[in-house]
């Protein structure tokens, strides 16, 4: 597929400017689609090609990601994208929109269309639930001051690592590749471009900020979480790679809490199946989203 690059705009949120990528075709439907963690607005480029035939698709980078700015003290909570999320609704100016989100932007999406349901007209959801209930239960053994402590010790190292850096862009994109064994050549080579930046000695970095490495020790608690599940009135689809880490809601529990969702799970790919099996992704997606 031959990509015709976006146009690059940004928005303030909570003094931060924050990026995010236009790919036309204003007069159409609005589309949001927000990557996940130490990811980057560009990953989702094959699939905003093919959905911007009928859609005005908008990919955002979160804050201390992409072309995003990084959050000065750090801030990476659940609270602050949400907030930043909200912001961006609020800058496009629109009264509905659609959204695909992937991972943590996933996570974000989804409060956010529980806080506010009218707000959305549909959902797409890429393994994007936060923690599975098994890794809540195993968290819920420890103290809040245990988790205190660790959180201020990861923190405290956070502060001091630089980020790597790559001699060569082709040092970088082995990494990617690394990382994902899913991703073709093409694929890989394409996220590596657009996520690094090159440093003055002339090597390479990636884009996001370490401290996204750090999750906060406090959080809203799962019964509240939960809540805001149960609120949306969206279509929701929920997308789960068979090979992947993340925890499939229709066996561990969690559907029950949505009122109109349903989910499809996909053999043969992992965490980021839009990537992995981008053609069959494109036709479910297209299927749920048509009116």
């Amino acid at each position: 597929m031959t990509l015709t690059g976006p146009t690059s705009n940004s928005f303030i949120s909570q003094r931060l400017r924050l990026h995010y990528v236009d790919w036309g075709n204003p007069d159409a439907p609005p589309l949001i689609l927000q990557h996940g963690g130490r990811d980057h607005c560009r990953s989702w480029d094959w699939v905003a090609a093919e959905l911007a035939k009928d859609w005005h698709v908008i990919a955002a980078d979160l804050r201390g990601h992409g072309d995003s700015a990084w959050s000065p003290d750090g801030d990476y909570t659940s609270n602050a994208f949400v907030y930043d999320f909200t912001q961006l609704v609020h800058s496009l100016g629109h009264d509905q929109v659609t959204i695909i989100a992937h991972s943590l932007g996933g996570n974000i999406a989804t409060r956010f269309t529980g806080l506010y349901p009218e707000k959305v007209r549909k959902l797409v959801n890429i393994e994007g639930l936060g923690p599975s209930p098994k890794i809540l239960a195993e968290r819920s053994k420890l103290t809040q001051a245990d988790i205190m402590r660790e959180w201020i010790e990861n923190k405290r190292k956070a502060s001091g690592r630089l980020p790597r850096r790559y001699p060569t862009i082709e040092a970088a994109y082995a990494r990617m590749k690394e990382e994902n064994g899913f991703l073709s050549d093409a694929q890989a080579r394409h996220l590596t471009i657009h996520g690094v930046n090159r440093n003055e000695d002339g090597s390479w970095s990636w884009k996001f900020d370490n401290y996204l490495n750090v999750w906060p020790p406090t959080d809203w608690q799962q019964v509240d979480v939960e809540a805001l599940w149960s609120a949306i009135t969206c279509p929701l689809l929920l997308l789960y790679g068979a090979d992947s880490w993340a925890s499939n809601p229709e066996r561990d529990g969690r559907l029950v809490h949505f009122h109109n969702a349903r989910v499809i799970e996909y053999e043969k790919a992992g965490h980021w199946l839009h990537h992995d099996q981008l053609d069959r992704f494109l036709g479910d997606v297209k299927a749920f989203l048509a009116p």
